[in-house]
């Protein structure tokens, strides 16, 4: 198995950050097989979405429905409703794994492979690609 982990600048404003290129290169000429993508962050998620047409950004906003970022969360610390943060990663998982067929990403025509973050008090993440092959 294949396994690196690669460092992402997501900076304080919530973000749905597009790995695609990425993940590309990571499996770039290494046959047939799985890319998992995993985010070892308690407060961040990775999500196979369209980018570009607005869903990104509509993810933002369900996000931000479902979780506000107000003071009922009991988890308290940092910048206000935090604690929205810590809970997310049961709604958009840590990880997504994507089949690779001759060293290409098997995506959808306007799938992406993507890093969420709700977390402005977390500049960097890091992101723990490993491809198995089949």
């Amino acid at each position: 198995m294949h396994s690196e982990t690669r460092t992402y600048r997501t900076g304080g404003e919530e973000v749905v950050l597009d790995l695609t290129r990425d993940a590309a290169d990571v499996v770039a000429g290494r046959g047939d097989g799985l890319l998992h993508v995993f985010v070892p962050h308690a407060t961040a998620g990775i999500a196979v979405i369209e980018t570009g047409a607005g869903s990104d950004d509509d993810l933002l906003a369900a996000l931000g429905d479902l979780l506000p970022a107000d003071d009922r969360w009991r988890h308290r610390h940092g910048s206000p409703g935090h604690g929205r943060s810590h809970v997310m990663p049961a709604i958009v998982p840590p990880y997504a794994t994507v089949p690779v067929l001759g060293g290409r990403l098997a995506l959808g025509t306007w799938q992406s492979i993507c890093l969420v973050d709700l977390n402005v008090d977390n500049a960097e993440r890091e992101v723990r690609w490993s491809f198995l092959e089949g």
